[in-house]
């Protein structure tokens, strides 16, 4: 009954449905992953608020060298907690342009932190407005404290896709805040991350709104991955379905049904007549067409019949009735 499926035609549609079902699969499983890194990172958002800050050079690995940023300290230290002590360097302080904060567009504002051994780690100090005049007009900045600082913070990794660096309103310009580029412009090895501020001593300015951190949206790549498994499930279901439709002959339209009658048809005719039998016994619907077909067929084989029946000849009839009766005598 299933034969069929050795044939080309439907060992090449397995393979594509098991192919198709192993890919969904595979991407189902990436998202997942996706699902599981980003409610890690989650995780550490909400732990850093309550968690005890940590020394910035416990943490981060110091440059070596002046034009260098210092190696990044990868995804699994981001948002950790970490404090550190020095004099901000106002000179070469920078802003970011084109940064949103509770729906406003403004700036960020990064002055370096200049630490004991020379070397400076950038920290954002927080979003300022811009000036009247339009989102890139030049924002009124408070200063940075003189004298020595200490400041809380969260790590946040470098930007990618550097953009280009300008020296506007007397700071270091730029859309993106990415270390490798800002470490050419500045004359002191920078760390390979920088702060956001959370805490101050002295206390940061009120000017200044702080930077939100936001969520990871996890359960978005927690329903693709469902969503890329079902699909893996349906692709095997409609192969065996369509498999199934296959034997029944549903997949057959009417066009593709042989018609009864002509050469070598008696035997199929008779097979056609018996089909409705064999429906009514085993209780499964019929197919109108096929009834139609059937009853066709019917017709053409008792015409058949009838045609193949020699006419009777009454002369011949008389004279054997006849010779019945001189017997007889």
């Amino acid at each position: 009954m299933y034969r069929f499926l050795l044939t080309p035609r439907w060992l090449a549609a397995a393979a594509l449905a098991v192919v198709a079902s192993v890919i969904m699969v595979m991407l189902g499983n990436w998202q997942l992953r996706r699902y599981h890194e980003r409610s890690e990172i989650n995780s550490r958002i909400d732990a850093a608020d309550s968690a005890q800050a940590v020394p910035l050079t416990a943490k981060l690995t110091a440059p070596s060298a002046q034009g260098d940023a210092g190696p990044s300290p990868g995804k699994a230290l981001a948002w950790t907690k970490v404090t550190v002590t020095g004099r901000y360097d106002p000179a070469h302080e920078i802003q970011a342009r084109g940064r949103t904060v509770h729906g406003e567009v403004g700036f960020e504002i990064l002055t370096p932190l200049m630490l004991a051994d020379g070397t400076a780690v950038l920290v954002d100090r927080g979003w300022v407005p811009p000036a009247t005049g339009g989102a890139t007009a030049a924002p009124q900045v408070p200063a940075a404290p003189a004298g020595e600082v200490t400041v809380v913070g969260q790590i946040h990794l470098s930007e990618s896709r550097p953009a280009p660096i300008e020296r506007r309103d007397g700071r270091l310009d730029t859309r993106r805040i990415n270390l490798s580029r800002l470490a050419d412009e500045l004359p002191f090895p920078v760390y390979g991350a920088y702060l956001l501020l959370t805490e101050q001593t002295p206390a940061n300015d009120a000017a200044f709104a702080r930077i939100p951190i936001d969520h990871e949206d996890a359960w978005q790549n927690g329903g693709y991955a469902v969503q890329w498994w079902l699909f893996a499930v349906m692709a095997l279901v409609l192969y065996g379905y369509q498999a199934r439709r296959e034997a029944r002959g549903a997949n057959v339209t009417a066009g593709e049904r042989p018609k009864p009658g002509g050469t070598g048809d008696a035997a199929p005719a008779a097979a056609t007549v018996s089909q409705p039998v064999e429906a009514a016994a085993t209780g499964r619907p019929r197919d109108r067409v096929a009834a139609a077909d059937q009853r066709a067929a019917a017709r053409a084989a008792a015409a058949a019949a009838k045609k193949a029946k020699k006419p009777v000849d009454r002369v011949e009839e008389a004279d054997r009735r006849l010779a019945a009766r001189k017997g007889a005598d």
